[in-house]
């Protein structure tokens, strides 16, 4: 028999494509597709859609009769309005991550768990080490998705322990961008301006969404290594040199201005206040663990994914010539917000 494989979270854009892949993969005979969103495109031929969600006992029933070998979990989501609002973001990520655990702890075939996780675990704070390794204590985070994340990640450590047969890999990847990819980070570029932190300028590790693909396929079809990794493009790109690329002004905001900004903001691009902490902090993870013991290595660079995504997503990338003159034109807008944020604020 060929591999079979359940992923959960599998409409949307990372789900989208990892199926795509394994169900063209001539090892695996079966892709049970999971996710109570409605995929964009029908599902390939080999792929079986339960339109379920995760704490839905229909799943259960899906994982242990199935004869599922492989779980890959893309199920955890970082965007509380679209799940409709933090409560039921908190229930879909870390009780949905319980009901699956628990379904595929009485599998008997399961022989792979995969996760896909994120470096938002280790936070961002003015404290953070300059580079983050995947030993380092990461208690940071205590609302929101990283700390939904960190929920997760210890279910899945205690499944391990209850289940020491399956091999557990844990991947804890960057910020993702692409020509497809649509997250809170990307519609914070896509903005007029991009608003900064004055006085900061983070550096930022990016992961471009044909990498995010290809490592995890190397991790469910290659050899099963057990183990949590970081993984992102190599280098760094401060958050000023972003922008730049980007071709948008920046709009540098006072610190005691910036949660009333990020209220503002947020109607646009369901933004949270850690994701603001990033933009003021940065985070860079250590990859080296992932070239190693995964032998994988990005072929996108940090900054070479996020060139990538300014050229497909914004369109192009632009001259300095032609971000002076944005910056220029946008004088008048920005002098108007501030001038609007300093009646807002109470004095």
């Amino acid at each position: 028999m060929g591999r079979r494989v359940l992923v959960t979270g599998a409409a949307r854009t990372t789900g989208r494509r990892l199926v795509g892949a394994l169900a063209e993969a001539p090892e695996v005979e079966r892709v049970v597709a999971v996710d109570d969103f409605e995929p964009r495109e029908p599902f390939p031929g080999k792929v079986e859609h339960l339109a379920v969600d995760l704490r839905s006992p229909a799943l259960v029933r899906a994982v242990q009769s199935a004869g599922i070998d492989t779980c890959v979990h893309l199920g955890v989501t970082a965007e509380p309005r679209a799940a409709g609002g933090r409560v039921t973001m908190k229930e879909r990520n870390v009780l949905g991550t319980m009901q699956l655990l628990a379904a595929a702890y009485h599998a008997p075939d399961l022989s792979r768990l995969v996760l896909k996780s994120t470096t938002a675990v280790y936070g961002a704070a003015a404290g953070d080490p300059a580079v983050w390794t995947e030993s380092m204590s990461h208690d940071t985070p205590r609302h929101g998705f990283g700390k939904d994340a960190i929920e997760v990640e210890d279910y899945v450590r205690s499944f391990r322990r209850r289940r020491p047969d399956v091999a557990v890999t844990v991947l804890r990847l960057a910020n993702q961008v692409g020509p497809t990819v649509d997250n809170p980070l990307t519609r914070y570029f896509e903005l007029p301006v991009c608003p900064t932190v004055l006085g900061f300028d983070p550096r930022l590790q990016f992961l471009h969404e044909e990498d995010t693909a290809e490592v995890l396929l190397r991790t469910i079809l290659g050899p099963a290594p057990t183990g949590t990794f970081n993984v992102a493009g190599d280098g760094v790109v401060l958050l000023s040199q972003a922008i730049r690329i980007a071709g948008k002004p920046p709009l540098p905001i006072p610190e005691p201005l910036v949660n009333r900004v990020a209220e503002l903001v947020g109607r646009t691009v369901d933004f949270s206040p850690e994701q603001v902490r990033f933009l003021q902090y940065g985070r860079v993870a250590d990859t080296s663990a992932a070239a190693e013991q995964l032998g994988f290595i990005p072929k996108w660079s940090s900054r070479h994914a996020f060139e990538d995504f300014a050229a497909t997503r914004l369109r192009k990338l632009v001259t300095e010539e032609q971000v002076t003159r944005a910056e220029h034109e946008a004088l008048t807008v920005l002098r108007r917000a501030a001038g609007w944020i300093a009646r807002e604020v109470p004095r």
